[in-house]
């Protein structure tokens, strides 16, 4: 386990350095995962990957090992400033710029905001199963007042049917009941808290001025960022590419990473030939 203070909040980060290729240093691909998850929901990805590229992953604060920080009046409230200043921290601690970063969700978002805020840190985005806006001021305050006041298990079934295709939510199926408990065991101080940095953010003027190469992942059956809202989001990022991942949902990552691990693969050999 590896940690490091970043302003008001310790890390739970991983890093393993870029290998040499032919041109010197293979690139690094940094990884923010989504709201009620941590870094571990890449570990199929990684394993493939880590192999030729260099690797940031962490947890978001208010989730897995990190700190949950400073919170607003309760209902408890972070700012997409927050993670993004963390993540922009991260890597200035690790001495790791230019680098691909790849959000999933509220990680796509936290993606979109290091690019406005540190575009030195960014050679260039992959944003899966995320939106330049996600939801509504009316959706996420109801949520946040349901997880306050009952916890994360009382809305667990409804996420969990966005975050999965049926074919995975097989009480038999033991990564699923590890999803889930990853999910009900994230802090609700954590978790409403980014639900409020979700709530106030909107990217859609910013998402018409990305100048760097984007790919814009989704799971077909994605209950909580459809492939249509994505799809918006590609449409507004000048010369973005757009890809959907057949049989996975919101987290194509742990569904289907073989295929997400080929798609990564392929965008960065198309930066590497442009």
């Amino acid at each position: 386990m590896e940690f490091a203070r970043i302003g008001d909040v310790a890390l739970h980060h991983a890093h393993i350095t870029a290998p040499l290729d032919n041109t010197g240093e293979a690139p690094t691909i940094v990884f923010a995962n989504s709201l009620g998850s941590d870094c571990r929901i890449w570990d199929e990805v990684i394993a493939d990957l880590a192999v030729d590229y260099g690797v940031v992953l962490y947890d978001k604060r208010g989730h897995g090992l990190s700190d949950i920080g400073p919170i607003g009046e309760k209902p408890a409230s972070h700012a997409m400033a927050d993670h993004v200043g963390d993540l922009a921290g991260l890597l200035d601690h690790l001495e790791v710029s230019n680098a691909i970063i790849c959000g999933l969700s509220v990680g796509g978002m936290i993606a979109q905001g290091l690019y406005a805020s540190r575009p030195d840190l960014v050679r260039a985005l992959v944003l899966c199963d995320t939106a330049h806006r996600i939801g509504s001021l009316e959706a996420w305050n109801a949520r946040i007042e349901a997880v306050t006041r009952d916890g994360i298990a009382s809305i667990a079934g409804s996420i969990l049917e966005r975050w999965f295709t049926p074919a995975f939510r097989d009480e038999a199926n033991p990564e699923f009941a590890g999803a889930r408990n990853m999910l009900v065991r994230t802090p609700v101080e954590g978790y409403v808290g980014t639900c409020a940095a979700l709530r106030d953010t909107d990217y859609t003027d910013l998402a018409g001025r990305i100048d760097v190469p984007v790919m814009c992942v989704v799971g077909a059956e994605d209950g909580s960022t459809p492939p249509e809202l994505v799809r918006s989001l590609a449409d507004l990022v000048p010369g973005a590419r757009f890809e959907v991942i057949e049989d996975a949902a919101h987290l194509p990552c742990i569904e289907r990473p073989d295929v997400f691990a080929d798609l990564i693969r392929d965008f960065i050999s198309d930066l590497e030939t442009h």
